[in-house]
């Protein structure tokens, strides 16, 4: 079955990510791109089978979003938008019939998530067909992150665990864009990128919640508003304790890591993009996840060379339920939204100088 798409959106993680992995599909036919500027949607499409559509080629010519929607042939959109825009866009495709993938995270605050799913419980049929709305997440299909969960549930009960994620955001592509240098929703990076990092550290933890936290944030960089750091304690349902230190306004090494301590061992999981430096060569790592015995003796290392960003093998189990007509729970409103309460719930305890918050979202 052939699904024709419409990518909304025509910035870099459209073009990067989004396009090339719905050209990988073999259940998916692009059949438009809509951007709010013509210039943007033709970085995306250089295809002469895509049609291209913007606002500022509307003008009534029926070039608009509406237009996008109104197609028989579209069934189907992947929306990659402003945070802020995203809810308003999400609500016109399930409302003229079409399929949503959205990118994360799913809104800019708990509220307007719970409100936009309340939304969508009372509007997810139309003509008895049903309209399935997923949230992108690409950290819960990268390999690496998959093995290391695996590995971690052979190991027994959770006993401590750690979240590190350093880096210094100074520019590049994603900074630049308008938006993101003066956020108009909470946390910044801390919620735009560092969501990313708490959805990882969800899916190794999967079976035990995180339950309760505590919260010091910071603003370490003044071009990084409102805060850029976080270093938290969580407590999951179990009893079990850990920590979580995120920085995008930090001069530690730019690293990653999430670290899971358990019963007979503990599995590490490093995230690619360090740089090894030598006096011979600089070296890109792969991912790699670490297992150790109760010793704290390594016990094997799995690399995992081509992690890549997730996105395709996102993009395509998308597309394979939709085939099915069915929805992927991994994809779900619920699971965007627990990653959201992760990361709104530190960023209010951190207003409130640690005071503890719980959490209600036990998935």
């Amino acid at each position: 079955m052939s699904i024709g798409i419409a990518i909304i959106g025509g910035g870099i993680f459209a073009r990067e990510e989004h396009l090339p992995a719905v050209r990988a599909s073999s259940h998916l036919t692009l059949k438009a791109i809509y951007s709010r500027s013509l210039k943007s949607a033709q970085s995306l499409g250089t295809e002469s089978s895509v049609d291209l559509y913007s606002e500022d080629s509307d003008q009534g010519k029926g070039k608009g979003y509406g237009a996008v929607l109104g197609r028989s042939d579209v069934h189907a959109v992947i929306i990659a938008l402003p945070i802020l825009t995203q809810p308003e866009y999400i609500k016109k495709a399930i409302l003229a019939g079409k399929h949503v993938l959205s990118e994360k995270p799913i809104a800019k605050d708990l509220e307007t998530a719970k409100e936009l799913i309340e939304w969508y419980g009372k509007n997810n049929t139309i003509d008895g067909k049903q309209i399935r709305w997923s949230v992108a997440e690409n950290f819960r299909y990268m390999e690496s992150l998959r093995k290391g969960q695996e590995e971690r549930a052979k190991l027994g009960k959770i006993v401590e665990f750690s979240l590190k994620r350093h880096t210094l955001v100074r520019g590049g592509k994603y900074f630049e864009t308008a938006w993101r240098k003066v956020p108009d929703y909470q946390g910044g990076f801390l919620l735009d990128g560092g969501v990313h990092d708490v959805a990882g550290l969800r899916l190794v933890l999967s079976g035990d919640p995180v339950a309760k936290l505590s919260a010091f944030t910071r603003q370490n960089q003044p071009h990084l508003p409102p805060v850029d750091t976080i270093d938290a304690t969580l407590k999951l349902k179990s009893g079990a304790t850990g920590t979580l230190s995120q920085s995008f306004g930090t001069t530690f090494p730019n690293n990653s890591e999430w670290a899971i301590a358990c019963e007979q061992g503990t599995v590490t999981v490093g995230r690619a993009g360090e740089i090894v430096h030598s006096s011979h060569t600089d070296k890109k790592l792969g991912n790699v996840v670490r297992v150790f015995g109760p010793d704290s003796k390594l016990v094997k290392e799995i690399p995992v060379e081509d992690d890549g960003s997730g996105v395709t093998p996102e993009v395509k189990d998308w597309a394979e339920a939709l085939a099915n007509d069915k929805s992927n729970e991994i994809q779900s409103p619920e699971q965007a939204l627990a990653d959201l309460e992760l990361i709104e719930k530190m960023l209010r305890s951190g207003e409130q100088d640690g005071v503890p918050q719980s959490l209600t979202l036990q998935i």
